[in-house]
């Protein structure tokens, strides 16, 4: 009887190796896809804007010019939808439906609101993602230049839930010529909700009632690199080629924008980043103390 169960164990620990391999395998295989495919977005926008600047050069648009242009605008857009999709039972899905959905009432309409993924391994240390990712003020500061001085004006709510909190604060446009008052009205009050110690949502109020909606996702690889997930989700009734490729670009914009920060951080002593008494007591801050509350010793050990 000892002989069979010991038998038993050893075929499901070979099983739960061979199915691990699986997973870490098609993981590898989709970051390679959508790789390829975010390689191609820059491309495709040099190769129309050669051809445009070719065009227009000489003052004259000629018959095969305009064809040559038109060519290259379809298989841009063509590329547009070949956007690689996930598995329905990846690991980036299964947990955004886990995770986020059921608690922010997306699931109904999660496939409508989809707008794009990102994926990235990030060589620093998890929590360095999440300090950043919960930190109010790194908004006006890390991304001064993407977000063109937005300004926290105010803390308006902060509410502890069973695994994180969800904290609310106004935000100001403050320059007149700030690109991002496309989507938003100068003034709005945004949500950013810690769900459990890996993902963590941002919700931004545009126009009409509509919103966008930012689900970070970090996991930790080892102690000096981690998982990266961006995906982004709206109800914008905008063309949807347009707005996925503002997105992406808006999101490897901040991305670049983190990284030195990022390395910063990783290069300081990381057990400073676990203490309470060492967190700044300001409100900006109060969802990643409530973060340190929660799974501090847990992440730390």
């Amino acid at each position: 009887m000892h002989n069979i169960t010991k038998t038993e164990s050893t075929t499901e620990l070979t099983e739960n190796k061979d199915s691990s391999k699986a997973v870490e395998i098609a993981f590898i295989y989709s970051r390679i896809r959508s790789g390829i495919w975010l390689f191609g977005i820059p491309s495709w926008l040099f190769g129309i804007s050669d051809r445009s600047y070719a065009a227009f050069a000489d003052g004259y648009l000629s018959v095969m010019e305009v064809i040559q242009l038109f060519t290259a605008s379809f298989f841009f857009a063509s590329w547009l939808f070949l956007r690689p999709e996930n598995s329905p039972d990846s690991f980036e899905e299964e947990t955004l439906q886990k995770n986020c959905c059921n608690s922010n009432g997306l699931k109904s309409n999660l496939k409508q609101r989809y707008m794009i993924s990102q994926e990235y391994i990030l060589p620093f240390p998890y929590i360095c993602q999440i300090y950043h990712l919960l930190n109010l003020k790194h908004l006006e500061s890390i991304h001064n230049f993407s977000l063109n001085n937005l300004k926290i004006i105010g803390i308006s709510d902060f509410q502890l839930t069973d695994n994180g909190g969800v904290i609310k604060f106004q935000t100001m446009l403050d320059s007149p010529f700030n690109p991002l008052r496309i989507w938003r009205q100068p003034i709005v009050e945004v949500d950013l909700i810690l769900h459990n110690p890996y993902t963590v949502e941002l919700s931004i109020p545009v126009y009409n009632l509509k919103r966008i909606t930012v689900i970070f996702h970090a996991v930790p690889l080892n102690e000096n690199e981690h998982y990266f997930f961006v995906d982004i989700y709206s109800d914008l009734e905008w063309f949807k080629p347009f707005l996925q490729l503002l997105l992406h670009f808006a999101s490897c914009l901040t991305l670049f924008e983190d990284l030195p920060y990022l390395r910063s951080l990783a290069e300081k002593n990381r057990d400073s980043l676990f203490k309470l008494s060492k967190v700044s007591n300001c409100k900006s801050m109060s969802l990643y103390r409530r973060f340190l509350e929660l799974y501090g010793t847990r992440v730390k050990g």
